[in-house]
């Protein structure tokens, strides 16, 4: 009896190291190093986009935050989020429009931050000028909208406590829609357009395309959401004669109707403020896009053309995020999506091209493995380097080569790339 005791504890043992060691060179193998976080110490004369001179004035901007600092007595931060503020803020500024910041009762509004932080966002904390605006955002009730030529609400959890039907936020938006303005709102913002009614009669909503943050993203992070919040913001924009357009979770989905804008998570932000400026009259600037624009690029291809658009983009893409990544696929193993969640951590751990010249050969077809065990097997080609369906690396050499490769598809087919 104890030596099948103590057999079982050094299997068991011997299984829990060779398990630590997978995943120790799984994490190494991300090399998650090769995209560093942006640099706290970012100013606004860093990043990229702003290193131009901004076109002539062309009109003004008020960017409208919450000043809901906690969610009704659950004990809940609530606050505005800094990414969407940010990045909408340098997005009007760069295409020509000042910017002002508002919030319901005026002052400093609480902020909530986030450790997905673009350079630009890092820039505001260090901007003199936006913290200016920033710790004495002006009163709505003292704001004069004919002064502006597009409005534009900012999420925030606490926004569902402030925003909607107030009735001076209903004014200052049905005014600049009025005057032919354009409203804007992202991820928790719409709920600043409940209630708001036109001149003509007509609620601004009414029949009107629109997206926010969804009920299956607030219940994935909130569990009792129905209880903390006074309503979910899918359900009261559905309930206001809104059409409701729900994307996946978590990536950009941005909405345009007409001067109406919408975005449905803060992945929507940069999206959403330069659909603003198309509805204003202008193109936006040219803008270098966020490692995080591109791994939302990347999971939206996976989402709508499967693992093989997904690939293929991610191949021209080698500069997408791979934290934002493997997040989704934590997301998707979460929801209890294993498949998902195993082809989302593949692109995130996906290892980019070759530094020298990979060309790649039509597709090979090798026969099935004599060691056929599902997992691994013997395969013989001369300069092998990658296999395109798994991204499988085996050392490029005359030699047969011996390597792991679990692929999607047909085991026997692989599409394969030579030095």
């Amino acid at each position: 009896m104890w030596k099948w005791t103590r057999r079982i504890g050094v299997s068991v043992l011997a299984l829990l190291v060779a398990l630590s060691a997978g995943v120790g060179l799984w994490w190494h193998a991300l090399d998650l190093d090769s995209q560093p976080p942006a640099d706290p110490a970012t100013v606004a004369a860093d990043v990229e986009f702003l290193r131009a001179p901004p076109p002539a004035t062309r009109g003004r901007v008020l960017a409208v935050v919450t000043s809901t600092a906690q969610l009704g007595d659950s004990g809940r931060r609530g606050g505005y989020e800094l990414t969407e503020l940010s990045r909408a803020y340098y997005t009007f500024i760069a295409n020509g429009y000042e910017v002002d910041i508002a919030s319901p009762r005026g002052g400093e509004p609480p902020m909530r931050t986030d450790d997905d932080m673009v350079a630009a966002d890092h820039a505001f904390l260090n901007d003199p000028q936006a913290r200016v605006r920033l710790a004495a955002t002006l009163p709505l009730a003292d704001v004069d909208a004919s002064r502006y030529d597009a409005i534009y609400f900012v999420g925030g959890k606490g926004t569902m406590f402030d925003f909607p039907d107030d009735r001076t936020i209903a004014h200052l938006v049905g005014s600049i829609h009025d005057a032919g303005g354009v409203v804007g709102a992202v991820c928790h913002g719409p709920a600043a357009l409940l209630g708001v009614v036109l001149d003509d009669g007509r609620p601004l909503l009414a029949g009107r395309s629109v997206t926010g943050f969804t009920n299956a993203e607030e219940l994935f992070l909130i569990e009792d959401a129905r209880q903390v919040f006074p309503f979910l913001l899918e359900d009261r924009l559905r309930q206001s004669g809104a059409r409701f357009v729900e994307g996946p979770m978590y990536p950009n989905n941005t909405v345009v109707d007409g001067r109406l804008v919408t975005g449905q998570n803060p992945w929507s932000t940069w999206s959403v403020a330069e659909a603003m400026v198309r509805a204003l009259g202008h193109e936006p600037v040219a803008r270098e896009r966020s490692g995080e624009e591109l791994a939302v690029r990347v999971v939206h291809a996976y989402r709508h053309g499967g693992m093989e658009a997904a690939l293929a983009l991610r191949q021209q893409l080698p500069d997408a995020d791979k934290r934002l990544l493997l997040m989704h696929a934590l997301v998707a193993a979460m929801q209890g999506q294993p498949g998902d969640a195993w082809r989302l951590q593949r692109l995130g751990a996906w290892l980019g091209p070759e530094r020298s010249a990979v060309r790649s050969i039509a597709p090979v077809t090798l026969p099935v493995p004599s060691r056929a065990d599902g997992i691994t097997g013997r395969f013989v080609w001369a300069g092998i380097d990658r296999c395109d369906c798994c991204w499988l690396r085996t050392t490029p050499t005359s030699q047969p080569a011996s390597a792991s490769y679990g692929h999607a598809r047909d085991r026997s087919r692989l599409r394969l790339h030579r030095r």
